[in-house]
């Protein structure tokens, strides 16, 4: 079997999965040397030892190791150590292959047409391979300011506390605003937290920053009408995109590709007080992401179906006449990120492919 078909192969039992595709198959080819699919070939998205890797490669451990770096370099795959031993693992389509190469912007004429064929790929067949069915792998997260205080919240569903449950914090440039470049928002807004922002750190493909100006990404990303998005699980997050609609993957899969399923809403839903409302227009106008809202007879009314609960609309109306309320039937949130995954490679019929690659 040709080394980039049977990376693929590998990659697609994931959640997201790795659809076949021409423009896949040239972005492995780009990504990857002849030498380093091959070497991909015998990793799994579990990271495992060098020496282990090595052995079922068939190929001496230095040159292992050495290939692993310059592959680790380029952010293709994923290395950190533990126990004094270097681990090695492959990273899914999104997020991890897709991104991370583009995290340092589109510096060269080989990253642009990169980004261009990640584009291209998401609408082919990686939109679809990496939405719901049904359990979304994302879900929205309303911005602080538009939840009240004497709302109860669950720790999960108010983004600032995001911060405060993780160790580590890097901040790298948005891969989808890099690659599409559809509008002037700003790029660098992805905070990706732990250890995979340790390992995008050391590559230098990102940075690291203060909970305090974590908050301050967090902030802006309001201003500027963006969607604050994470894992669809209950425990601490790995990564908070702030989405537009004309370039991210997450949304795009809904606005753009028309996904059911391709994030979740948050449990909260915007209501408009027709009483209060001056009909000014900001919220259907400048900051409804999803259509949600249009201006009648000089009011502002809410398509429910279409609200996805991010909050953006409340925080600009300068009637205070929006708020957000507990939906009737909030989506379900998996627990953990473990639970979730089962859930959705059951769901997607990957759930044996992907079990077997955690046998030794």
């Amino acid at each position: 079997m040709d080394a980039y078909e049977k990376l693929r192969e590998i990659l697609d039992v994931s959640p997201t999965g790795a659809p076949a595709s021409n423009a896949f198959d040239e972005i492995l080819r780009i990504l990857f040397t002849p030498q380093e699919a091959a070497l991909a070939g015998y990793m799994t998205l579990f990271p495992r030892p060098v020496e282990t890797i090595a052995l079922e490669a068939g190929i001496p451990l230095k040159e292992a190791m050495e290939r692993l770096e310059v592959m680790a370099d380029k952010a293709i795959i994923f290395a950190r150590e533990k126990g004094g031993r270097m681990l090695y693992g492959l990273l899914p389509t999104i997020p991890g292959l897709f991104e991370f190469p583009l995290m340092r912007g589109a510096t060269t004429p080989e990253l642009k047409h990169l980004g261009r064929l990640w584009d291209e790929y998401h609408r082919e067949a990686l939109g679809a391979s990496f939405s719901g069915n049904p359990t979304p792998l994302t879900r929205v997260i309303p911005v602080h300011q538009s939840i009240d205080a004497a709302t109860q919240v669950h720790t999960y569903e108010e983004v600032a506390r995001f911060i405060d449950a993780v160790d580590y914090i890097a901040l790298a440039q948005c891969a989808c605003r890099v690659s599409v470049g559809a509008c002037d928002k700003p790029i660098e807004m992805c905070l990706v937290f732990d250890s995979p922002g340790r390992f995008l750190v050391e590559r230098a493909y990102a940075r690291e920053i203060s909970r305090k100006e974590a908050i301050a990404v967090l902030d802006r990303a309001r201003e500027e009408g963006l969607v604050h998005t994470s894992t669809n699980s209950a425990d601490k997050p790995a990564l908070i995109c702030n989405c537009c609609t004309c370039c991210c993957t997450i949304l795009t899969c809904k606005t753009q590709l028309g996904l059911p399923h391709a994030f979740a809403s948050s449990g909260f839903v915007a209501q408009i007080s027709a009483e209060d409302c001056t009909g000014c227009g900001i919220c259907a106008y400048d900051r409804c992401p999803m259509g949600a809202i249009v201006i009648s007879d000089n009011t502002a009314v809410l398509t429910h179906e279409k609200c996805i609960g991010c909050g953006l609309c409340v925080s600009v109306c300068p009637g205070e006449s929006i708020t957000l309320t507990r939906r009737a039937d909030p989506p379900e949130v998996p627990p953990t990120t473990r639970d979730l995954g089962v859930k959705v490679l059951g769901e997607k019929g990957r759930l044996e492919g992907f079990l077997k690659q955690m046998k030794p």
